[in-house]
């Protein structure tokens, strides 16, 4: 029995043996490759944009000079602007332009701006009987602006892109329905109208903008901007003396220039990238290599 005992507990003894050397000839056991999350990434989109915008802007000038075409005509020396004044313009544009980076980009931009009332009161005293006569300039004024623009993305904070830039370009800017009424102290008036009635001309013009663009996607931004817009000098059509006897003989004859025109623009405006964004994929981690005893 004792005997029996004994070859009992040496079988088991040599199993545990067995069984460990082989143990530890095996590899580690194999397990399911771990996911790794994306790498976060600069939220940058690259390449190719369009752009829509539309707005309006409070137009100015500074000053409505005479330059006379009838030298036969004595201009008044009393002569003066007593009042001027140009309406608002509501605008509508696009454009194509580049980012080149993501605080870098370019576009080229045409818009054009609707008709805006120029209305003008001029007053003298020479050849007008007992008081101050008075001639009233009525006319439309409209303009296609082609501009080309750089701006600088300031960086971005909670899809907010605050940015500046500057642009210049040409401007062309029409006169329609320009008429000159003059009203005399003795009760009479007086009548000239322009030469051309559709007159254009094409101006340099330069801007300066500010604003912020909310990131919808990395492929579309929506901007809400400033503009500085100005015109420089901007010349009318020749308003001609309907009155017997002016038009052929030494009646008033002149153009007149806008000094200075400029417009505070307020905008709103949208761009679409036209390179597609990148979707990032999940990396996986590699299996652990199986060593071999």
């Amino acid at each position: 029995m004792r005997s029996l005992k004994v070859a009992l507990v040496a079988g088991a003894a040599i199993a545990a043996a067995f069984t460990s050397a082989h143990a530890a000839d095996l590899g580690p056991i194999m397990q399911a490759p771990r996911v790794i999350a994306p790498v976060q990434v600069e939220e940058f989109s690259g390449g190719w944009y369009l752009r829509g915008d539309i707005g309006v802007g409070a137009q100015a000038f500074k000053d409505f000079d005479h330059h006379q075409t009838n030298s036969a005509f004595v201009w008044p020396a009393s002569w003066r602007i007593d009042q001027r004044d140009i309406g608002d313009a509501a605008f509508v544009g696009g454009g194509i332009g580049f980012q080149w980076n993501s605080w870098l980009r370019f576009d080229a931009t045409a818009e054009y701006r609707t008709k805006a009332k120029l209305k003008v009161i001029g007053s003298y005293t020479e050849f007008c009987p007992g008081g101050r006569c008075f001639d009233v300039y009525d006319a439309n004024h409209s303009a296609a602006v082609l501009m080309a623009n750089a701006y600088i993305d300031l960086g971005t904070w909670m899809c907010l892109t605050p940015f500046v830039g500057v642009g210049a370009g040409y401007a062309r800017h029409a006169f329609s329905g320009f008429t000159d009424v003059g009203f005399i102290s003795d009760g009479t008036t007086g009548f000239g109208h322009a030469a051309n009635n559709d007159f254009a001309e094409w101006k340099f013009a330069w801007a300066v903008h500010a604003g912020i663009a909310y990131n919808v996607t990395n492929n579309f931004k929506m901007e809400l901007a400033y503009r500085y817009l100005n015109f420089g000098s901007v010349n009318t059509s020749i308003i001609d003396c309907a009155n017997s006897g002016c038009s052929t003989g030494g009646g008033p004859r002149a153009f007149y220039t806008l000094q200075n025109m400029d417009s505070h623009d307020l905008k709103f405006g949208m761009r679409w990238m036209l390179t597609p964004d990148v979707v990032q994929q999940p990396i996986y981690a590699p299996p652990p290599l199986v060593r071999k005893g």
